[in-house]
């Protein structure tokens, strides 16, 4: 190796080769497992740290936890809320593998301009029931778009199932489109939901870097994007009923919904629109925990 070069990447041939090269006469597997006698083995990444690990992470999930177990013994709904990435709508590749008799042959590119859309599917997830909602925006992922998601389920699903709701907990992340930071995410909470339903919302944000423990994230899209992975996404309709065709063991079902509508991005919110808003922060971490109501 140079000097100062500290490691080295080479496989068990090449160093076959070099050992060779020395006078030592070895062949490639046992290279291979003098490699292992050494617990050194071939190894992927693991995502594991946190580059925004905040000093009051844990006292959030303790919050969470009460809050949840509080929403349980009344009974009242908790919802578990997140956007999955965009998926271009067309004949392209998807990753994972499926059984097929045939190839899926797809185009070689991904460009945008050989899409038919773009879906946004926004995740709705019921922690006592096990069911999810899905929405499939076709526009921006905006706080307008995720509360109008919301308000969808309220109409089609949750005032069926909790009809004597009259308060709503929703586990959100920290950032995105229903991040803490977005004014449109609070005042269109207010003014679509509170105002029009009389519903008393708690919201709780999971810290930052802490995604993965939003339920909704490994509760339903992991499973969502199992069960699509090696089908391409070649229309709204096929995504749709890969989303409601989603089930587990444990009794998950899901419904999918199509959004067409036009949603605008950057619309800002004044001082004066954000008075209006009957928002309680409460006093542990109010950033990531306030309850927005009538009164």
């Amino acid at each position: 190796m140079g000097k100062g070069k500290i490691w080295t990447r080479r496989s068990t041939r090449t160093l076959k080769k070099e050992c060779g090269d020395r006078g030592v006469s070895v062949c490639a597997t046992t290279v291979s497992k003098l490699l292992k006698d050494m617990d050194y083995s071939l190894r992927v990444n693991r995502k594991t740290i946190a580059e925004t690990r905040h000093p009051n992470r844990n006292r959030q999930f303790e919050i969470i936890n009460e809050t949840k177990k509080y929403f349980e013994d009344s009974g009242q709904p908790i919802i578990s809320v997140d956007s999955k990435k965009k998926e271009l709508i067309g004949n392209f590749r998807n990753e994972g593998k499926a059984w097929t008799k045939i190839v899926n042959e797809v185009l070689a590119h991904d460009f945008r301009s050989q899409a038919i859309g773009v879906g946004c599917p926004f995740g709705i997830y019921e922690l006592l029931t096990n069911l999810g909602t899905v929405i499939v925006g076709t526009s921006y992922d905006t706080p307008e778009f995720a509360v109008e998601s919301i308000k969808i389920w309220l109409d089609e699903f949750g005032w069926k199932r909790y009809p004597c709701a009259k308060e709503l907990l929703i586990l959100c992340d920290a950032g995105g489109s229903n991040g803490f930071r977005p004014r449109l995410w609070k005042y269109a909470l207010y003014q679509n939901i509170c105002k029009v339903y009389g519903l008393s919302i708690r919201i709780c944000h999971y810290p930052s870097g802490a995604s993965k423990w939003n339920p909704v994230e490994h509760r339903l899209f992991s499973f969502i994007s199992k069960n699509w992975e090696g089908n391409p996404l070649r229309s709204y309709d096929v995504m749709l009923s890969l989303i409601a065709g989603t089930t587990t063991r444990a009794g998950l079902l899901v419904q999918a919904i199509l959004n067409e509508k036009e949603y605008q991005k950057g619309i800002k919110i004044t001082d004066d629109q954000m008075k209006e808003i009957n928002i309680n922060k409460h006093s542990v971490l109010p950033d990531w925990n306030y309850t927005i109501s009538l009164n």
